[in-house]
């Protein structure tokens, strides 16, 4: 009894000084919070945005937390971004990674395989592989968007927008990048889309772990079936869109990830390409439909635009000529985008910041930026951050605003919803495209709130750090296509 006594005597002690930390010199300022451990976890993990803002207030633009016994050091000066973006010498970013694809997808594939996969995705998702990207998904939108709506055109189809945006892109992209139309074992889009939705609702209790028992049994059960509903895709060599994902098998086996990694790495593809698209469509569309001025706006450009192509399809490859509807995406983007960029200190490094003082970050630690926070809602960047206004991006003769300024001096990172440097998005272009296209064919039928005083539902802060986020409740709208064009 007094040997385990002891023991735990040792343990606690061990523990103390392993996890005591008191600020240097040259450290940035140091919040452990009041929970030993925990730290600050629980605020963190409830509303990011609202803590960060918090401690931002209260230490500056760099400061160092404690979350279930790890410091993280949030840099939110953006002036100072690329100390962390561009090097890749002290800052890891796949050790950080390979601790998410382990507890969210339960995966384990070799240190170097993100780097083949983006070269990879590069060669499938860029030139002329994007060409053949679009015509695929612009034929599942129309055929999907058609099959949603009343066969009798009289008739209004009432729908939930959310689930409306989220259900009809994340099946087009499932077929376009999983399906393939020559694979006749391919899941039903419908079946995948339901297990998909299952997972996705608790995918940030996965990352923290705190799921209820009920929950875990929920997870469990969606993340094995949507292994047996990807199962089959890439398996053989198709043409066309099926192309990337039979090439991405192929990585994996020369890799030498067996069977059940292939199926669990595809699952992780899927809510990579599938994950936000939707969700950035709803949030486009409820703003424009709460916005009269945006929505005739954008409605305006696509028929100048429309009367002047021979084809609708054409508005994919129209890159350059949508100024109004690319800026109220962008501003959607820069009000519903929020991921955390983060990366693990492998050796000690300097950040200097926009006014000169210099801090130390410590080896071991992660650094972390939360573009959201800043610049995305800076009020020095942007007036009114909160409110949406669709021309914001629009300078007086039309042209795309690209100067944005703080401090004075003008932002290289003034809006980064798609993550920058090394690890920025491939499928950008391929993302716009197809949410161009849809919100094309969707404002091409008669379009309207069921509540003309409705307002956009609140966001659910759980989800901030984990890409786009999602509302707490939805928009009802009411659709039909229209007898004549």
């Amino acid at each position: 009894m007094i040997f385990t006594v002891f023991l735990l005597v040792q343990v606690v002690l061990l523990y103390f000084l392993a996890t005591h930390r008191s600020r240097s010199e040259r450290d940035p300022p140091l919040d452990k919070g009041a929970i030993p451990w925990l730290g600050h976890a629980i605020e963190f993990g409830k509303d990011a945005a609202k803590f960060l803002n918090r401690m931002k207030q209260k230490h500056g633009d760099i400061f160092t937390v404690r979350v279930v016994g790890r410091y993280v050091t949030v840099l939110l000066d953006p002036h100072a971004y690329d100390c962390v973006i561009k090097d890749s010498d002290s800052l890891d970013f796949q050790r950080y990674a390979d601790v998410l694809m382990e507890r969210i997808f339960m995966l384990r594939l070799p240190h170097h395989q993100p780097t083949h996969t983006k070269a990879l995705m590069k060669r499938h998702f860029l030139g002329m592989n994007l060409a053949a990207l679009n015509g695929t998904m612009s034929r599942h939108l129309e055929a999907l968007l058609k099959a949603e709506m009343p066969p009798n055109q009289k008739y209004w189809k009432q729908t939930e927008l959310f689930d409306f945006s989220y259900g009809v892109l994340f099946k087009a992209g499932y077929l376009t990048l999983f399906g393939g139309e020559q694979n006749n074992n391919s899941a039903d889009p419908a079946s995948v889309y339901d297990e998909y939705r299952k997972f996705d609702n608790l995918l940030t209790k996965v990352a923290r772990r705190s799921l209820k028992p009920e929950e875990r049994r929920t997870v469990q059960s969606a993340r094995h079936r949507l292994w047996e509903l990807l199962a089959p895709a890439g398996q053989t060599e198709e043409s066309g869109s099926n192309a990337w994902i039979y090439a991405y098998r192929r990585l994996l086996q020369r890799e030498g990830a067996d069977e059940e990694m292939q199926k669990r790495a595809l699952l992780l593809q899927l809510w990579a390409t599938q994950g936000n698209v939707g969700p950035a469509a709803f949030w486009l569309l409820g703003f424009l439909l709460t916005n009269p001025e945006a929505l005739s706006a954008v409605r305006s450009e696509f028929k100048q635009i429309s009367q002047m192509e021979t084809t609708d399809a054409s508005l994919l490859h129209s890159r350059g000529n949508t100024p109004v509807f690319d800026s109220a995406l962008e501003e959607t983007l820069r009000l519903t985008a929020a991921p955390f960029i983060t990366r693990e200190v492998v050796q000690e490094k300097t950040i200097q910041m926009a006014n000169g003082q210099e801090y130390q970050l410590r080896k071991g630690d992660r650094v972390c930026l939360f573009p959201f926070t800043s610049p995305q809602m800076d009020p020095e960047i942007y007036t009114e951050p909160q409110k949406f206004q669709f021309d914001r991006f629009l300078n007086k003769d039309g042209s795309a605003k690209r100067d944005f300024y703080k401090g004075g001096r003008r932002l290289k990172y003034y809006t980064m919803p798609w993550g920058a440097g090394t690890n920025g998005c491939v499928g950008k272009q391929f993302a716009i495209n197809t949410i161009r296209q849809f919100v094309y064919l969707v404002l091409d039928m008669d379009l309207e709130l069921c509540d003309i005083n409705a307002h956009m539902p609140e966001i659910n802060t759980s989800r901030y750090g984990f890409g786009m986020l999602q509302p707490k409740g939805d928009l009802l709208v009411r659709m039909k296509a229209r007898k004549t064009h």
